[in-house]
């Protein structure tokens, strides 16, 4: 029989991802968010997330807060090539109504805009409508939407696109022939442009880095950089992952949109624990408890009821598995 005192039990060592702070409100490692979509379009990807109208958005506002969603993310264009042209009025006409409402029905609530023009940027917040959190899905393809977010005093995400612009579709893509080369390139394009943020006077930790898995990628890429995440991690600002559904998934599986959910969702327990803290999803509820569990296994999140097997010999290492023993050279957690 083999003691088990005599044999020592390997360290978990994990990324300690960095906090993002909107508004007050801290989101980490213990707490991760969930950042719900509507989209304010007619033509999104997914059809089970087509808000055209607004009172469909608004019922979708009241049901993804029910579910437990800390950023609620709007768009107006949809991200791909199909579709008609958007033009930056129509984009404002949708959007702004929807979220000078939302601020009047949630005014706790954090609030983030999916553009990459300024002047929508400049219309939601002229319009009263608070923006928390600019989501630049196009990698700074406008030049002023940076600068106005500071402005505005929201947070920021960097993206990465490849060099692509709006609205277009990836063909012939390659980042090198060496494997890593596409994890380089998002690794290095986003160090940048939260170097440029942080220059232009964006507090570090309301900048998100966003690695924007689909986007000028293949679904290889996008694999291979969602399996090196804690390389993106390492560059000390907080992480989004935006993998609700996305093409990367349906094509791994073979699967249309709306059968994506468990590839999403697998998806996501792998970037939570390699250190991603926001998580941009359709599907709120599910997010929601899968990121909780894993932040829960990973040590950083106590789990909500200690019942079972306790008794009056317990420790306390019996009734709690959060184990938090961090390196603060190395920025990584060591779980015991």
């Amino acid at each position: 029989m083999i003691d088990a005192q005599e044999h020592d039990i390997p360290q978990i060592v994990l990324s300690e991802p960095a906090a993002l702070v909107l508004r007050g409100q801290t989101f980490d490692a213990s707490r991760p968010a969930v950042m719900a979509i509507i989209n304010r379009t007619p033509d999104s990807f997914f059809a089970g997330n087509r808000h055209a109208d607004l009172d469909s958005a608004l019922r979708a506002l009241d049901n993804a807060v029910a579910l437990g969603a800390d950023i609620v993310d709007v768009g107006g264009v949809r991200a791909g090539s199909e579709g008609d042209p958007v033009g930056a009025q129509e984009e404002i006409e949708r959007v702004v109504p929807f979220l000078v409402r939302a601020r009047t029905a949630y005014p706790e609530l954090l609030l983030s805009l999916d553009t990459w023009r300024a002047e929508v940027l400049r219309a939601a917040m002229a319009a009263g409508a608070r923006i928390d959190l600019v989501n630049d899905t196009w990698a700074g393809y406008d030049a002023e939407l940076l600068p106005a977010a500071v402005e505005a005093g929201a947070g920021y995400v960097v993206s990465h696109t490849g060099g692509r612009p709006p609205r277009t579709d990836p063909v012939d893509v390659t980042y090198g022939p060496d494997a890593l080369d596409v994890v380089r390139d998002v690794v290095a394009t986003l160090a940048s442009g939260a170097a440029r943020a942080t220059a232009l006077g964006m507090p570090s930790e309301r900048v998100l880095v966003d690695p924007t898995l689909d986007f000028g990628k293949t679904t290889a890429h996008s694999l291979r950089v969602l399996r090196h995440s804690a390389a993106v991690t390492a560059l000390g600002f907080p992480v989004l992952q935006a993998l609700s559904r996305k093409d990367f998934v349906g094509e791994t599986l073979d699967l249309p949109t709306e059968e994506r959910l468990e590839g999403s969702l697998a998806a996501t327990a792998i970037a939570a624990w390699l250190g991603a803290t926001v998580f941009r999803a359709h599907d709120v509820r599910a997010t929601r408890r899968v990121v909780d569990m894993v932040a829960s296994i990973r040590g950083d999140r106590p789990q909500q009821v200690a019942v079972r097997g306790l008794g009056p010999h317990s420790h306390d290492v019996d009734a709690s598995a959060v184990d938090r023993a961090r390196s603060v050279r190395t920025g990584q957690a060591t779980r015991e």
